[in-house]
């Protein structure tokens, strides 16, 4: 018996270091680095990860499609995302041998299939990359993007789960982009009048979203010689994740060992570590808007059609008592490891082994980290402001808008093209915009 008990601890030790890994200080790294518009260190710190992943390659992948697209490298962006999305795709439904051995760890050794925002997103960002690189496919993507969310609607139809379904809203930036599409063939205004009925349904706050209907019943593009400027600006820094205790569930825990230790044969290890788990924390943001100029006259504010931080901790906050079940099954079955140990080696109470073995199971709790991977170069919102223009080169200048003085105007020459859209895409995790501002020019 004294030698196998040994064994058995040694055993225990090394699934010990298998759960101390967190995402969040890397992503930290990468966020400031962002902010600070340092976008070539924050790729190479994103590549240098991605050398050695830790089962977060996925969302490490998704960190360097927003830097490729911030750089104006769209293709690599889009090839980057449609990747993660097949990935998310085959991973919702969980490899069982990885799953049960973050039972015995922690949920940082599963492979990471996305959180539900992060899928429908996923599509989102698609659309964006491939309008910026001719827009041949963005309309299928903007497809993709509510067929997804409508899958995960089904799903929390399929749980009961009332809070979830209320929670999953539908994404407006998918029927915006098909009507905006659509428009631009000066045909089939019956499917711009119902894209724009649906933008104003799922998102009545969209402050163009009724002038868009009212354009669409009228069938009018744009005044002969003019053609319309889309901005999308990718306003704030968004939602990522960081460890908090469940102190709730830790006490139930450490009641329920008392009972168990006093009342059966051997003693379980004590709650002495918290429950680790996740939380979507959203950030506060100075930046509110873009201020757009035209030949240095302004024309016009953009307007949130996606709140993705308001998306992400709706959504999260849904699934999370899911996530906290998870982590107490856990700690249960890593109580349950300790205790059939105990039993398999008949050893006594109150030795030395049985307080030993006590000790590694504390410290095994103990080295738990909450899975705090997730896609954390989000904006906070995606906002945009429909112009019509004369036909010709015009200045367009951008400038932020929100809690403190505006930022520095950044401005761009554009060529308008009669009858047809201009789009441009901005990022501005701040009050001034970083990387390149794009424009695709549809001729």
């Amino acid at each position: 018996m004294c030698r196998s008990i040994p064994r058995c601890a040694c055993a225990l030790v090394l699934l010990i270091l298998g759960g101390c890994a967190t995402h969040a200080h890397q992503l930290t790294k990468v966020r400031e680095l962002y902010c600070a518009g340092e976008l070539a260190e924050a790729t190479s710190s994103v590549d240098k990860a991605l050398k050695r992943p830790h089962n977060d390659g996925d969302v490490l992948r998704l960190e360097h499609a927003m830097l490729d697209l911030c750089e104006g490298r769209t293709r690599e962006a889009e090839q980057t995302l449609r990747q993660v999305r097949d990935r998310f795709d085959t991973l919702e439904q969980a490899s069982l041998g990885r799953s049960a051995l973050s039972m015995l760890t922690d949920d940082n050794m599963r492979d990471y299939p996305g959180e539900d925002y992060e899928r429908v997103l996923v599509r989102a960002f698609l659309a964006l990359s491939n309008l910026m690189n001719g827009g041949e496919d963005a309309q299928a993507y903007s497809l993709q993007i509510t067929d997804k969310q409508q899958q995960i609607i089904d799903a929390a139809k399929d749980r009961n789960d009332e809070e979830s379904k209320l929670a999953y809203k539908q994404v407006a930036l998918g029927p915006y982009l098909r009507g905006m599409l659509r428009e631009e063939t000066h045909s089939n205004y019956d499917d711009v009048q119902r894209a724009s009925a649906t933008v104003v349904s799922w998102q009545p706050n969209f402050v163009y979203g009724l002038q868009d209907l009212e354009r669409a019943r009228h069938g009018h593009h744009s005044a002969p010689g003019n053609g319309v400027l889309y901005v999308f600006a990718l306003t704030g820094l968004g939602p990522y994740k960081e460890e908090t205790m469940e102190l709730p569930s830790t006490v139930a825990l450490l009641i329920a060992d008392q009972i168990l230790s006093a009342t059966n044969k051997y003693t379980l290890p004590p709650t002495i570590a918290p429950i680790k788990v996740p939380k979507v924390v959203v950030p506060t943001n100075q930046i509110d808007r873009v201020r757009v100029f035209v030949d240095r006259q302004p024309v016009g504010e953009t307007a949130t059609i996606t709140n993705i931080g308001e998306m992400a901790r709706e959504q999260y906050e849904a699934v999370y008592p899911h996530v906290i079940a998870r982590a107490v099954v856990r700690r249960v079955v890593k109580k349950g490891v300790i205790y059939g140990t105990k039993t398999a080696m008949n050893i006594d109470r109150n030795s030395l082994w049985d307080i030993g073995l006590d000790v590694v199971g504390v410290a095994w709790e103990a080295t738990e980290a909450a899975d705090t991977r997730c896609w954390g170069l989000l904006p906070e919102k995606i906002q945009v402001l429909r112009v019509e223009l004369p036909q010709g080169e015009h200045e367009i200048a951008l400038q932020g808008v929100g809690s403190t003085l505006p930022g520095t105007p950044r401005a761009e020459r554009v060529t308008i093209t009669n009858g047809r859209n201009t789009y441009m895409l901005a990022n501005f995790p701040d009050m001034d915009p970083i990387g390149k501002i794009l424009v695709n020019q549809r001729r």
